[in-house]
């Protein structure tokens, strides 16, 4: 609340949407009502993009309903600080916290294929900074993709990286073909010797090239870092290069977007000389109590990708490139199309010629089909805020059992509206329609896989 002795001199959130909150405050009776506010705002919220909404956000995936039922289950409100153990624990009463988090360690290393993984982080952003810590030091160089080329502020300036000190130079990028420039990292890798090369990309593609990568820095000792946020579901599942088999010393993922998880980082890795750094830069440095409800909502996230991963990271890829060819057919420019469009379970569409890419997602959602701006390579960071590209994710339209055949039917409802100039609130109820046709959420253990 605003207090005329100290007032808000400058505010990063919307300062008109704050002021409607105060307002909806002020005008409650009690606190009992404030309450009532949040639960209807969230009830809101759930009928809105839970039941009607075509939801195409790549960092985005619903969770099975025993996942989601865990996150508010009892164990949530117990402390567990410290790694996994009654010694190593500063809380007496955790024997069943240590059951329900090496089954989630155990769970996510047979899934991934490794020898060390980490559950703690809660959020990938932190794993990226347990990298850090644990693998270089401040005023070392570090080598990054810039974000108009899909890296992640995470890894640049702005982010963890450049606020521990590591000094930023850019990988070099083929901006057509949307991977590093391995001839071009053979010349400039060397002129500055990376301690760490953090390969991390929000819009990301087709697979890169990690064991050229990593072949060029082992020269001097420098580790090569797989920020995996986005590919990690499909790296489980076996529909995208396997980093750490390719030569990544250490591997940070969502447990979100691909994997279908609660929302949460996860930190694996092969090699033990690396264990001690990694685990202890972990805890106690970024982790403490690590909301063990989460964790026990990630191992069972990680027990549904055991059984269903592989077919449903099969069918998210399957979408997206669908999508993306029927948006291309339609006049809708996409990015990779010389390469098939798409190896993931993203698509990016180039909306220069549509307004760019804030107004054409804003026109979107008045149909209820929901993208996000994104940048193009062609932009620069400046244009975070009016970028020249949208971004489209396949995950949550596939795990409601949609297919190639309803990825023809959503591009037909964008192109009439982006393409044609139709208008988005006559189109709505289409796309309501026919998010209402597939309510049920499959590649989970009540529902199995989707009907054929």
């Amino acid at each position: 609340m605003n207090r005329p002795e100290r007032p808000n001199r400058f505010e990063m959130h919307d300062a008109d949407v704050l002021a409607t909150a105060r307002a909806v405050i002020e005008a409650c009776a009690d606190a009992r009502e404030m309450g009532e506010k949040v639960k209807e705002a969230v009830g809101r919220n759930a009928a809105w993009r839970g039941e009607d909404c075509i939801n195409l956000l790549a960092p985005e995936a619903p969770t099975s309903p025993s996942v989601r039922a865990l996150l508010a289950a009892e164990i949530g409100t117990r402390a567990a600080e410290g790694h996994i153990g009654a010694v190593n624990r500063w809380f007496a009463g955790t024997r069943h916290i240590d059951e329900v988090e090496a089954l989630c360690v155990e769970l996510l290393k047979r899934h991934f294929r490794c020898n060390y993984a980490d559950h703690r982080m809660c959020a990938s952003m932190i794993g990226n900074a347990v990298v850090y810590t644990a693998l270089s030091q401040p005023g070392e160089v570090i080598m990054s993709a810039a974000q108009p080329v899909g890296g992640h502020s995470s890894n640049r300036l702005d982010g963890p990286a450049g606020a521990m000190g590591r000094r930023i130079v850019d990988i070099p990028f083929d901006p057509q073909e949307l991977v590093v420039d391995i001839e071009l990292f053979r010349k400039t890798a060397p002129l500055v010797q990376p301690r760490l090369v953090a390969l991390g990309l929000s819009m990301t593609l087709f697979p890169q090239p990690v064991a050229a990568m990593k072949a060029v820095i082992a020269e001097w000792g420098g580790k090569l870092f797989f920020d995996a946020a986005h590919q990690l579901g499909l790296i489980g599942g076996r529909q995208f290069q396997d980093p750490l088999t390719e030569g990544a010393d250490i591997m940070t993922g969502s447990a979100g977007k691909t994997f279908s998880g609660p929302q949460s980082g996860v930190i694996l890795w092969d090699d033990p000389e690396i264990t001690e750094a990694v685990t202890n830069a972990v805890f106690p440095v970024w982790a403490a109590t690590h909301q063990v409800n989460r964790v026990a909502a990630l191992a069972l996230a990680t027990a549904e990708a055991i059984a269903f991963g592989e077919t449903m990271q099969a069918q998210i890829v399957a979408n997206a490139r669908a999508l993306a060819k029927a948006l291309q057919a339609r006049g809708i420019p996409m990015l990779g199309a010389h390469k098939g469009f798409t190896t993931t379970h993203q698509a990016i569409a180039d909306m220069r010629g549509f307004g760019r890419g804030l107004a054409a997602a804003r026109t979107l959602e008045r149909a209820n089909i929901i993208v996000n701006k994104n940048l193009l390579p062609a932009d620069r960071k400046e244009d975070w805020d009016y970028p020249g590209g949208v971004r489209i994710g396949t995950i949550e339209v596939t795990r409601y059992g949609m297919r190639e055949a309803e990825m023809e039917i959503i591009a037909e409802l964008i192109a009439r509206i982006l393409v044609h100039g139709e208008e988005p609130e006559a189109l709505r109820p289409q796309a309501v329609a026919l998010r209402h046709s597939f309510p049920t959420l499959y590649y989970c253990f009540e529902n199995g896989l989707p009907p054929e």
